[in-house]
Formats: structure tokens, sequence, C-alpha cells
């Protein structure tokens, strides 16, 4: 992921929801959200109606800034999800929820999608025996996700994931204890695609 200077908190206010960028101190009272949910800028309450272009526009930028993705990145995703059959929206959403990144965040193992990538890229994780080092890699029912076995790299992800035992757990994602592994029972599906979302407003965007 490209390094990006604005502040997370920034962001969170400029798409007018929490985008939990910082992990735990989202659900906490130093959140900036919960401080100043306006806009960000000078004249945050001045700004007139937005067009549909913009809603639109907000959406994609949103998802992009949710899941970490480059415009780029968020162009070789879409284009996959217009080719393969089916509805683009809930294709692409099941490509971006099938990142690696995003089942370690989904599954507890990292509190925050960017700590996830930052495992990754250090040689943390494991992908049914292989060490993998890119976040972007999508995974397949039956994959197995497994901590380095180190007994630092271990403790790491034991230690988030009591962090976010309160984090609700996708029913197509099985996490084991003992040894802790992550199975990817099957494909996301239904309304566990696109949750928050609106995929047919960035469908439309994006294809343009």
């Amino acid at each position: 992921m490209a390094k990006r200077e604005t502040a997370k908190c920034t962001l969170c206010r400029r798409e007018g929801t929490k985008l939990y960028l910082k992990g735990a101190r989202c659900d906490s009272p130093k959140c900036a959200f919960q401080r100043r949910d306006y806009p960000p800028g000078m004249h945050p309450f001045r700004r007139g109606k937005i067009s549909e272009y913009g809603v639109r526009f907000r959406e994609k930028q949103r998802c992009k800034r949710t899941f970490g993705l480059r415009e780029a990145q968020f162009r070789r995703f879409f284009a996959a999800a217009e080719r393969a059959p089916g509805n683009t929206g809930e294709n692409l959403f099941g490509f971006l929820e099938r990142r690696l990144d995003n089942v370690l965040y989904r599954s507890g193992l990292a509190i925050s999608r960017r700590q996830a990538r930052e495992m990754i890229a250090h040689g943390l994780v494991f992908v049914n025996g292989r060490r993998l080092n890119r976040s972007s890699y999508v995974v397949e029912a039956n994959d197995v996700i497994r901590p380095r076995a180190k007994d630092n790299a271990e403790a790491l992800f034991k230690g988030n994931r009591d962090l976010t035992k309160n984090r609700a757990v996708p029913s197509w994602l099985e996490v084991q204890p003992e040894p802790l592994e992550v199975r990817v029972i099957a494909a996301p599906k239904g309304d566990e695609i696109g949750q928050g979302f609106e995929p047919q407003l960035i469908v439309e965007i994006a294809a343009r």
C-alpha cells in the first residue's frame, strides 16, 4: 500500500462514517470522528447539496479507503469482477472480502487492516503452509491461514484475538484457538457481501 500522508481520522470525517482504520481506538472515546463528526476543512458547514455524481464518487472513495486500496488496485479488482459471471457489485465485494489482509481483520487476528498488511509484509502469515507477503492475495475455500511458527509471532496474533473477542466473525470463516488458525469455509455471499455499502452506486461510477 502506498504511503498515505493524510491523517486516518480525517478520512473518516470526510466520508461521514467510521472506517475503523485505527482498530480499537475507533471504539474508544478518543475517536476523532465521535468528537468531531463533521467534514474536515475551514468551512465544513457551508457546502451545498451533493450531486448524483458526488454521491457515487463518495461511495467509491469510502470503499477504497475502507479496504486500503489505491485507484489502480481498485481498477484491477473491478475489471476482474466484470469478467466474472454474475452480478458485478457482488463479485467486486466478494474479491475485496477475500483479500488476505481483510481475512485477518475479519477473523480478529489483526486489530485493523493496516496492521494486517504490516504482518503480511513482515512474513508472519502462512497460507496452506506457504509464506505470503502480498496483502492483495485472494483466498479460496478450504484455505488455511496460520501465523509463523515462532513464539513472538503467535503471541501477537493471540493478543489481537483477545482484544477483538467481541468482533463478530463472518460465517464463511472459522477460527480455531489451538493451534491458532483461520479456515476459509466458503466464499462470502448474501448479506455478508458489501455490508454498509451500496455496490450498485460503485459499479455505476466505476463503469463510466
